[in-house]
């Protein structure tokens, strides 16, 4: 009996420190992640943008995008990207190492998205009263501010501030 006590209290504490580890291992990144980013994610890694074929590495606080055939990484996008609004367009969040490398599989499993803007609630947004969108962020129903995969499809966003963008 005895030793069946000890299997059962060795077991539980093998378990409690397995539990530990896991705990201490676990990554969250909810403060780095930017306003526009789709809220409900505790972890990001990337974000792909379907409707401009762009990914945002969230740690690194940069776009990846193709010019000319080559994967670029900056902290803003491209002027050609002005007129994109990061806190409409849906986000698909990618939480796998360089997903841009799988870029034309993501174009494929992905371009169902283009065009949904406004489906996701970005973090911003989900911070206020959803039923308030006349907010001092918001004029004429857009957002004046602007602030990766899992293999699932959830959202990233958008960073306009008046022709300013951030990252």
């Amino acid at each position: 009996m005895k030793r069946i006590i000890l299997a059962v209290i060795f077991g539980v504490a093998s378990l409690s420190s397995i539990s530990t580890k896991a705990q201490i291992n676990l990554s969250i990144n909810i403060g780095s992640q930017p306003q526009w980013g789709p809220s409900g994610y505790d972890h990001v890694e990337y974000y792909y943008l379907p409707d401009i074929e762009a990914y945002y590495n969230v740690p690194a606080k940069q776009y990846y995008y193709q010019d000319n055939g080559r994967w670029i990484h900056t902290s803003s996008l491209p002027a050609r990207y002005r007129s994109y609004d990061l806190y409409r367009g849906y986000k698909v969040v990618m939480n796998s190492p360089k997903p841009y490398l799988s870029h034309n599989n993501n174009v494929k499993q992905y371009s169902k998205y283009k065009g949904n803007n406004g489906k996701q609630i970005a973090i911003r947004d989900s911070k206020k009263n959803s039923n308030d969108r006349n907010h001092s962020s918001y004029a004429n129903g857009r957002a004046q501010r602007p602030e990766v995969k899992r293999n699932d499809d959830r959202n990233s966003g958008n960073n306009n501030q008046k022709g300013n963008r951030r990252g």
